[in-house]
Parts: structure tokens; C-alpha cells; sequence
């Protein structure tokens, strides 16, 4: 009984529950040895540590006619006398397991609240199905579906990632990492640009495709401070440590506008935006640019125009100036058309 007193101090598990598992333990191990079946209990006397068994008794008394099918619950002693050796054996597995279970628990506990997280771990095997990282007390997965389809992870390289879940599981928490996730372009930020990490700059959002591209918009708290600057650093010093921590891929950070025509334009810089027509019921956006500007706007493979569409929330068409205004000669031709069919109708 001291040890449990001082193993509860020490490993945080409370007695009571020690004792109830060695109870229902206690029971098992003896049905098992001594090949019994009938129901019994066990009885654990806190003070002394004496272990008692008891097998549960249905007895029919018949004080009077009226009772005769009154059922009394008594026990009997059934304690053997080689029961300690069996009992301790027992408690050492029982105690042992429930400091598993306990130990799973409390990892969980300290986990589960680290979702969102920024940890720097360790890879310790990577093949096509799976890669762990060691993160000190437990080892994180980074599953296919979190990695990023250009990188490679090899033993012993030590690596960032962002905490995405925390499953419970039998054999402990579960922690899932990601490099593809938005979460990680905002802690890397955060990590590198002081005024990120103050509140003074803050991220509106991310659009990424991992491995490839990220665009980022950013505003600033404080009229005196540059939203892009701060995020860019000095001489870039800032983003290209992010830049690097992702292997090479393209950044462009861009200023937040609550006024939607200017975010739009914002978003698709590199290049240059000349009109915005915007639909807000249906959140569509179409974006005239000059024709040596649409490839760079449209991006590769539809990659600059996708980012924006991400960024900002909204539907977008490109079409070049010239473009526009061919579509928009035809719309009134058609109109003129449409238009003279009915005077010829009507005459």
C-alpha cells in the first residue's frame, strides 16, 4: 500500500483506481489458476494491503411461506493459501499496464491542444506509405496526403511541420503532421517576421500549392508599417528563409484590400490588372488585362489565376483587353440584330 501511495504521487494515477483494476484483475487470475467459474469478488483492505476472494452465494431462505422465493445474497471466503505469489504477479502486470495507459493519456492530453502547431522533428524512416518524424516524446506521422509531392525525407534530416490532428488510439496518441498545409506558410511567418508574431502585421489569407507556388495577403495594424515590407525583410532576408524551409517554392506576398476590385488586382500580381468587373451576388470576378500581360496573369497551366481565385474567395475570368472588346462588339451586333428582327416582326 505505500508503494501505491508513492507511485500515485509519482506517475499522477490515483489509487482508487489502481485498486479497482487489481480487484477485477485479482478475480480473473484466480478463476484462470484455480479453473473456476462461479461468480466471486475481491476485497483489498486499504490499510493492511490483505487481499481477500469471496465466491458469491444465491441461497433460497424460508423463514415463512410467504418468503420462499425471497433470494439473499451471501459469499464465502475462498482465499487460497498460495494466493500472494499469484497476487503479486498479477498486480505487477496490472500496475504496469495502467502506467501505459496513463502515460497515453497524458501524452494525448499534451497533444491534443498542440494542434496548429509549428515542431521541428527529426525523420527516422520514410517509404512510399509512410514517414516518421520524432518530435522528443512521441513519433508523428507524415502521411503521403500531407507530404509534398517534389520533396524527399531522409533518415536523420531534420525537418518542419505543422501538427494537423491528434487521434487517440490504443497505443497512444496518434499525431499527424503536414508540409502541404496553409497552417505551416503562417507559422513560418510567424517565426521569421517579428511584427507577424506581435500582431502588428497580420496574415488574411494563404493559397498554396505545396511544392510549387504560395501567395499570401498580408495588411498592417499600424499605418506606419508596411505590410509587404515587413513580411519581404531586409534585402528579403525574411522570405527567403521561408523560401528555403520549403525547398525553393515561389512566394508572392501581396497587400489585403478590403475593397474587393483592389484585392483582386493585388492578387494576381505579378501582373498588371487594368479593369475589374465584379458580380457580388454570384462573388465572380472578370479581370481585363493587356494582351502581353494575360499569360502572365492566367500563370502556368492556370496556376496564377487559381491562387488568386483561392486568395480572395471569388470566381475569376481573365481576358485579354482586346479579347473583351471583340466579345463585347459581337454582344452588339447582336443586340442590333435581335433588335431589327423585332421591327420586322412588329411591321
Amino acid at each position: 500500500m505505500a508503494a501505491l501511495v508513492e507511485l500515485e504521487k509519482e506517475k499522477g494515477i490515483k489509487m482508487d483506481i489502481i485498486i479497482e483494476a487489481l480487484k477485477i484483475a485479482f478475480v480473473s487470475a484466480y478463476k484462470k489458476n484455480y479453473k473456476v467459474e462461479y461468480d466471486c469478488r475481491a476485497d483489498i483492505n486499504v490499510k493492511t494491503g490483505e487481499i481477500k476472494l469471496f465466491k458469491v452465494l444465491d441461497e433460497v431462505e424460508s423463514e415463512d411461506e410467504t418468503a420462499k422465493d425471497s433470494i439473499k445474497k451471501n459469499e464465502v471466503e475462498v482465499t487460497p493459501d498460495n494466493f500472494g505469489r499469484i497476487a503479486a504477479q498479477t498486480a505487477k502486470q496490472v500496475i504496469r499496464q495502467r502506467f501505459k495507459e496513463a502515460e497515453r493519456e497524458i501524452m494525448y492530453e499534451e497533444f491534443k491542444d498542440r494542434v496548429g502547431d509549428l515542431v521541428t522533428g527529426i525523420i527516422q524512416q520514410s517509404d512510399t506509405r509512410f514517414t516518421l518524424v520524432d518530435l522528443g516524446k512521441v513519433e508523428a506521422l507524415l502521411p503521403p496526403y500531407e507530404q509534398v509531392p517534389r520533396e524527399r525525407y531522409r533518415h536523420g534530416e531534420r525537418i518542419k511541420c505543422y501538427i494537423s490532428d491528434v487521434r487517440k488510439t490504443t497505443k497512444g496518441p496518434q499525431v499527424i503532421v503536414s508540409r502541404t498545409h496553409t497552417g505551416l506558410i503562417r507559422k513560418l511567418f510567424e517565426l521569421e517576421v517579428p511584427e507577424i508574431y506581435e500582431g502588428i502585421v497580420e496574415i488574411k489569407s494563404v493559397a498554396r500549392e505545396a511544392g510549387y507556388r504560395t501567395k499570401i495577403a498580408v495588411s498592417s495594424n499600424e499605418k506606419n508599417v508596411d505590410p509587404v515590407g515587413a513580411c519581404v525583410g531586409p534585402k528579403g532576408s525574411r522570405v527567403k528563409m521561408v523560401v528555403e524551409e520549403l525547398g525553393g517554392e515561389k512566394i508572392d506576398i501581396i497587400e489585403y484590400s478590403d475593397d474587393i476590385v483592389t484585392f483582386i488586382k493585388n492578387s494576381l500580381s505579378p501582373a498588371r490588372v487594368l479593369k475589374v468587373l465584379t458580380d457580388e451576388d454570384k462573388k465572380f470576378a472578370l479581370i481585363i488585362v493587356s494582351s502581353d500581360q494575360l499569360s502572365l496573369a492566367i500563370g502556368r497551366e492556370g496556376q496564377n489565376a487559381r491562387l488568386a481565385a483561392k486568395l480572395t474567395g471569388w470566381k475569376v475570368d481573365i481576358k485579354s483587353k482586346k479579347q473583351f472588346e471583340e466579345e463585347l462588339d459581337e454582344a452588339r451586333e447582336e443586340r442590333l440584330k435581335s433588335k431589327g428582327e423585332d421591327i420586322g416582326v412588329n411591321q
